[in-house]
């Protein structure tokens, strides 16, 4: 909290209400207080943030109308489009009402939101109040939206032809038509509207990215083209604000005694993220793999939403015998300490954004095994372009997965993969560093918000 007598400039912030984009808000809003704003955070009442994770920010709730049949995987974009309706009205509500009662040196100088929460941006401008649009998935999927859109137009349209799934997208390469960040599986009207209101920057003043430019310099360039203001890639924003937690789910900080244990560059990190769920069926024959392989592994197992069995219980006893005698199981892992061990020397991963940064911040070489929308674009990425990844591509299966952490951890391959990680590591540390593209481009954002 501010000392008494102080007053800061206030920004607010307006994250959408899912694990991968809170915490690149929430760690914005760290470097940004750090920097001499007051900070408070606009969020649904669905998936909200635990205010006591940053006392030092205000938090105001808003009705967002949403019931459980609303907030399924399944209904993502449905369900932003109606998060968007249900929450214009009582934001602006509230945003009218803060503009009544802030004091001088206390103003509200901009509003930061996720770009798939645009409805601030229309408060926003009808009120006369900066915004800012926050992007937290890559450039490169970003880039591919729009030119798959482009295609479109054009009469290209082969996603429902099973046919055509490995065939290269014009404009778009390495991207394959199932690499295609399509959510569901489909170009359907939901998702046309959500993405063309979401990159439309309308009245916004500037996009920040969580990005970094060494790994996105081609994308981000056509991006500001496309977009016509300023871009500041500042990226990645948990290495300014490493103390940041804007987790969702509770972190067992017990896996980090069992790490101490292991040999450097053993164990292999097993995430699939905090979305995508897997049957019976595919977590025996991913156990029966990590078994088989020989390695030690860190595996996160989420529990189910429902009251059927959880985790590990749904696998038979002897294997569950197995699995934790080989390795170490926990509902949800403090994944950047996690991945900063030492002990870590491959992450088995969705291919979330915020996961993708993480474990190349890190050094550590993935096995990509992506389920939907962008995480098909980063794992192809990673695997393809930015030479740190495997990828994971045919059904689950034991073999399959023995053969895949071997070659991660063991053969020359992942050797190659080993050093490749750890000089992407360099070059993003030397972007965060003062003087570099990540640093000046947080300095450049300073600038213009202090204009504001």
């Amino acid at each position: 909290m501010e000392e008494q007598g102080q007053r800061r400039r206030r920004v607010v912030l307006v994250p959408s209400p899912h694990q991968g984009h809170i915490n690149p808000t929430l760690q914005l809003g760290t470097i940004l207080h750090s920097k001499g704003f007051s900070i408070t955070v606009v969020h649904t009442q669905f998936n909200s943030p635990n205010p006591s994770n940053h006392p030092e920010f205000e938090f105001q709730s808003i009705p967002d109308g949403l019931m459980d049949v609303n907030i399924s995987a399944r209904n993502l974009v449905d369900s932003i489009l109606l998060l968007n309706e249900n929450c214009r009205e009582p934001f602006r509500n509230w945003l009218v009402q803060m503009i009544k009662e802030q004091q001088p040196g206390d103003e509200i100088v901009c509003i930061i939101y996720d770009e798939v929460m645009y409805f601030a941006e229309a408060s926003a401008s009808q009120l006369n109040v900066q915004s800012i649009i926050l992007r937290t998935s890559g450039a490169v999927t970003v880039v591919a939206r729009l030119v798959l859109f482009q295609l479109k137009e054009e009469g290209y349209n082969p996603l429902k032809d099973p046919n055509k799934l490995q065939d290269p997208v014009p404009r778009l390469h390495p991207l394959r038509v199932k690499d295609l960040p399509i959510f569901p599986s489909e170009i359907t009207e939901s998702y046309v509207q959500l993405i063309n209101n979401a990159y439309s920057a309308r009245t916004s003043s500037a996009v920040i990215s969580n990005t970094i430019y060494c790994l996105e310099k081609s994308v981000l360039s056509q991006l500001q083209q496309y977009f016509q203001v300023p871009n500041f890639p500042i990226g990645p924003l948990h290495k300014f604000a490493p103390s940041s937690n804007g987790s969702l789910l509770k972190e067992d900080t017990s896996c980090i005694s069992w790490l101490n244990n292991q040999s450097p560059k053993s164990v292999i990190y097993v995430s699939l993220g905090s979305v995508a769920s897997m049957d019976k069926k595919e977590l025996e024959e991913m156990a029966w793999g990590l078994v088989n392989s020989k390695q030690p592994f860190l595996w996160v197992i989420r529990p189910r939403t429902n009251n059927a069995p959880e985790g590990i219980e749904l696998l038979p006893k002897v294997l569950a015998e197995d699995v934790q005698e080989n390795g170490y199981i926990v509902k949800w892992a403090p994944q950047k300490e996690v991945l900063s061990h030492v002990a870590v020397g491959g992450f088995w991963s969705h291919c979330g954004w915020n996961s993708t940064l993480e474990s190349v911040c890190e050094g550590v070489p993935m096995i990509c095994m992506p389920f939907f929308e962008d995480q098909k674009v980063n794992a192809r990425y990673l695997s393809h372009v930015w030479g740190v990844g495997l990828e994971l591509e045919h059904e689950l299966e034991r073999g399959a997965v023995e053969k895949a952490v071997r070659k991660l951890m063991v053969d020359k391959e992942g050797e190659f993969l080993r050093q490749r990680a750890a000089q992407l590591k360099e070059e993003v540390e030397l972007s965060t560093r003062k003087g570099g593209f990540s640093y000046n481009s947080l300095n450049e954002l300073l600038d213009l918000i202090n204009k504001f």
